[in-house]
């Protein structure tokens, strides 16, 4: 009788090695391996749309994020300084995971939202914030996401505006934007200084 010896399976590995030497568990992500210069590199290099932008320039999440916040910061002149870093950042698991159009996000499920999700929650408390947005923050960013998904899907994804009226949602009066994609450095660089600016307001070392 011939007796097999069982295969060790070597488990996968769930980290990802960052430019600024630190390793992020995908699992179980600590806010010390959460650096802003790695977000900032990462976002400018995630395409919005999977690339199906017009330009010579793909739009990135960095470029889109710092517009975001602008859009909340119309929609309430009130906002803290806190909830505009909240703002900046709610795209940035992306740095990670990358960008997934909703189409591909509806058919992953909750496994992917649970790893942005925590991915979201240790980028939060790495920069002093809440782990969980406010609901009625979050209300606000989503609204400013899809208002400035209006004028993407209109200026650079070839929709018509009475398809992008039902998909998304139609800039208040107040709101009016004309994109232009930015360079990789340039995006990165828009992001990194509108974060920096944000800190100096909250008064961060």
């Amino acid at each position: 009788m011939t007796v097999r010896k069982k295969q060790s399976v070597k488990a996968p590995r769930v980290w990802q090695r960052m430019l600024s030497g630190r390793r992020l568990d995908l699992v179980h992500p600590s806010p010390m391996d959460v650096e802003i210069e790695d977000i900032a590199h990462g976002l400018a290099r995630v395409a919005r749309w999977n690339g199906q932008t017009r330009g010579e320039h793909a739009f990135s999440v960095a470029e889109h994020s710092v517009i975001v916040e602008r859009i909340c910061k119309k929609l309430d002149p009130t906002m803290s300084a806190k909830h505009s870093l909240l703002a900046l950042l709610h795209d940035s698991p992306e740095y990670v995971i990358g960008d997934m159009i909703s189409p591909f996000k509806a058919l992953l499920g909750n496994g992917y939202k649970d790893v942005e999700g925590r991915l979201q929650e240790a980028i939060h408390i790495r920069f002093g914030l809440p782990a969980v947005t406010p609901v009625r923050l979050k209300k606000t960013i989503k609204k400013a996401d899809l208002i400035c998904a209006w004028f993407e899907a209109t200026q650079l994804a070839g929709f018509d505006e009475t398809e992008a009226n039902k998909l998304f949602v139609v800039p208040p009066d107040n709101v009016r934007l004309r994109l232009a994609p930015k360079s990789v450095p340039d995006a990165q660089e828009a992001f990194l200084d509108r974060f920096h600016k944000i800190m100096t307001e909250i008064g961060a070392p």
